[in-house]
């Protein structure tokens, strides 16, 4: 198994990176394709992640036979695996004449029964980034061999269908195996503790080149958020992951004046109902808090069960606003939201919250939300130093 070595420091750590199942698949059939357009088998397919970091993977089960080829790659966990760490993901490409790449997923890839997800039901479960990746090879390939047809893909993962009974797949409506995911194709090392020893190291260095009002988000989501839409600044931007409590308090200890969270809606709403660790191991409460919000604006029992029986928050956006509830349900949301972040941060930081859907943007936000985004708002064009007071 070709291993990635690509490191990053946690605390006193030095782990090692893995990449997604994503990346897998994007390399599997990157491979499958060369062979198809070359005849000829490497041993090793190169490819760029998202996050512009390199993967050399592989290639292993290798077979083909007339217009197709088919291959796989050894999913790599890094330091911290999960469950899909060791499992093979099969890419079989045939060509078309066609232009254009065609994919769908085989034996242990799930498939969408209900609606809300990111793919739409009926198709199977693999995610808009790693579709882009593979889409991506592909056309990389083609374009190297000087072919002008297209390709089907069809991505497979044998054990994937055991290993999703360890997830909350079939409770999300995806059946028959695991969903291929990866917004940036890189695994990062995922302990709790080394995660929360990276966030108070990241807010340890901003406060001290001068940064005295910090943005947190807790992962790429909001990250790109306040980069594409809220078109805010980075240079005082710090990850969280699911630690929402642990990074209140590093903040808070520090002294910084403000603390401004962004996140997605799904993932806020649990710190609404009052999880400061957001893990899906540690705490859900997404569909009981959105349920009792609704309530609390004047939602009938119908409704009422409806929201209950929402797979995801942005499946619930939709029944809020035909209802006229959505802006009440969500200045509702927002106004515990803030409670609770102002209790765990106490008396001497400012802090706030603004939630949102990639689908619907912006939801809601805290009172102070907008007076503290003017903190995080980008460079003059003469520049400006990192302490943003």
């Amino acid at each position: 198994m070709a291993k990635l070595e690509h490191y990053i420091n946690v605390g006193q750590k030095r782990l090692r990176c893995g990449y997604t199942t994503g990346t897998c698949a994007a390399a599997a059939a990157r491979g499958a394709a060369e062979f198809l357009l070359s005849g000829r088998w490497d041993a090793v397919v190169r490819v760029i992640t998202p996050a512009g970091i390199a993967v050399e993977a592989e290639l292993l089960e290798q077979r083909a036979g007339t217009g197709w080829a088919s291959c796989a790659v050894e999913k790599d966990g890094g330091d911290d695996p999960d469950i899909t760490d060791g499992a093979l993901v099969f890419a079989r490409v045939s060509l078309r004449e066609t232009p254009g790449v065609e994919i769908d997923g085989g034996e242990g890839v799930g498939r969408v029964t209900k609606p809300g997800l990111n793919q739409p039901v009926g198709a199977a479960a693999i995610n808009s980034t790693p579709r882009r990746m593979i889409a991506q090879e592909l056309e990389a390939a083609a374009a190297a061999a000087g072919y002008a047809g297209g390709f089907a893909v069809t991505i497979s993962i044998p054990a994937g269908r055991a290993l999703a009974a360890k997830t909350f797949n079939p409770r999300l409506g995806i059946v028959g195996g695991i969903s291929v995911l990866g917004t940036g194709g890189i695994v990062r090392p995922m302990s709790e503790a080394a995660l929360i020893d990276t966030t108070a190291a990241e807010l340890s260095a901003l406060y001290a080149a001068g940064c005295r009002h910090v943005l947190v988000t807790p992962g790429n989501y909001g990250e790109d958020f306040c980069r594409d839409v809220l078109h805010l600044s980075l240079r005082s931007w710090a990850l969280c992951s699911n630690y929402v409590g642990e990074a209140i308090d590093r903040a808070a200890a520090l002294g910084f004046e403000s603390f401004l969270l962004v996140g997605h809606l799904g993932k806020l709403i649990k710190v609404a109902g009052g999880a400061m660790n957001t893990h899906s191991r540690a705490a859900d409460g997404r569909r009981e808090t959105l349920t009792a919000h609704a309530a609390l604006a004047g939602a009938g029992r119908d409704l009422c069960r409806r929201l209950f029986g929402c797979l995801t928050t942005d499946e619930a956006v939709p029944l809020l606003r035909e209802a006229g509830l959505l802006e009440p349900v969500m200045d509702s949301i927002a106004q515990t939201l803030e409670e609770n972040l102002r209790h765990r941060a106490g008396e001497g930081m400012a802090i706030g919250a603004l939630f949102f859907s990639n689908r619907y943007g912006i939801l809601g936000q805290t009172a102070q939300a907008g007076q503290l985004l003017r903190h995080h708002q980008p460079a003059s064009p003469e520049g400006e130093a990192l302490g943003n007071n």
